[in-house]
């Protein structure tokens, strides 16, 4: 028996198995709509057999995309291709995710293939908000700090935006609060040198977050799970800690979040990251252990018996994995193949899992 690909039930929903598709930007959006490569995209990453498909980040407010060819979730108009994504996506056995997002201070940046930094007004740019006025690196853009008055509007575009994905079809719902990103720069030290509510100690500095994940799981059917993606650590002296992550782990787990999926870095352009195989996992075996909450590990993890390994010794609940699914879709069916599982497979592709 694989504990990779045993089943994992979250409130009313239940995985096939342990491995998961974790949120990748494809940057191919045209005012934040889905379109038909997302499809293709998506729809082919659920017919490989992973449990949990979740989308790409996606922006609760156009100011909050990263570039301008971002996915979008802000309006209803959004609403009618994602769904026809995520009836393809169930109809293949697998859970449809959505990741919502707000970029803070790196909003406003060109897609990886079309450079680097800053994209001016003139090209499409925008002006963007962060919790102070820091930039993230010279050639980003120079935010201005959120006011107070400013702060609700966050929260209830994070609302909106769990209504429209409800509206869709998902069944798993993730705030992205990782990787320097709006919600994650006001929990860091680094970028958050703000003297009010939102400022200063822990507590101020997690209110943000606290209060969207609050707001979304009331917005949320009780019988939907609610993922927080956290930086376990900012990689860098001053920022934010493992410890400060298992403290908000905690708090969120009181709120009714289900997951933490367990990333890090993204805060400064001056990080230093001890990269290896499976070098995020140990973060999400502390968290999973100290916090007392479920844990998804995501980070360099590509092998069939590392992935089984981390599920089995306890390390997390569930394996998210990128790149590797970029270079082969069909990893789950391949791995369960590996590890002796019986697991589905579409119709159309039987008669490759029999010989």
């Amino acid at each position: 028996m694989s504990a990779l690909f045993s089943p994992l039930t979250l409130r009313h929903v239940s995985l096939a198995n342990r491995v998961g598709v974790s949120p990748m930007c494809q940057y191919s959006s045209e005012d934040g709509f889905a379109t038909d490569w997302h499809l293709v995209h998506l729809g082919g990453l659920a017919t490989g057999g992973a449990g949990l498909v979740f989308t790409e980040a996606a922006a609760v407010t156009p100011d909050g995309r990263i570039s301008p060819h971002d996915l979008g979730i802000w309006k209803d108009e959004h609403v009618p291709m994602l769904q026809r994504i995520v009836q393809f996506m169930r109809a293949q056995g697998t859970v449809a995710g959505i990741q919502l997002a707000h970029a803070g201070r790196k909003a406003s940046t060109r897609r990886p293939w079309s450079g680097q930094g800053e994209v001016p007004a003139a090209e499409g740019g925008w002006l963007v908000k962060a919790p102070s006025a820091l930039a993230f690196a010279p050639d980003y853009p120079q935010p201005e700090a959120l006011t107070l008055e400013e702060l609700p509007g966050v929260v209830d575009a994070f609302v909106a935006a769990t209504r429209r994905a409800l509206a869709a079809g998902f069944q798993v719902v993730e705030i992205h609060a990782s990787h320097g990103y709006l919600l994650h720069a006001f929990m860091s030290p680094l970028s958050n040198t703000r003297t009010d509510a939102y400022g200063g100690s822990f507590d101020h500095r997690v209110r943000l977050t606290l209060e969207v994940a609050a707001a979304v799981r009331a917005a949320w059917p009780a019988e939907l799970p609610l993922f927080v993606r956290l930086s376990a650590t900012d990689w860098a002296d001053g920022g934010w800690t493992l410890d400060e992550t298992v403290q908000l782990a905690a708090r969120l787990k009181a709120l009714g979040v289900d997951v933490i999926d367990c990333s890090s870095g993204g805060l400064t352009a001056a990080q230093k990251i001890a990269l290896g195989p499976g070098y995020q996992v140990p973060f999400a075996r502390r968290i999973r252990s100290d916090a007392d909450v479920a844990t998804a590990a995501v980070g360099l993890i590509t092998d069939a018996h590392q992935a089984e390994a981390i599920i089995a010794h306890g390390d997390a609940d569930l394996v998210l994995m990128a790149r590797e699914m970029l270079r082969n879709p069909r990893w789950p069916l391949a791995a369960a193949r590996m590890l002796g599982a019986d697991v589905h497979w579409p119709e159309q592709y039987v008669r490759a899992k029999l010989r």
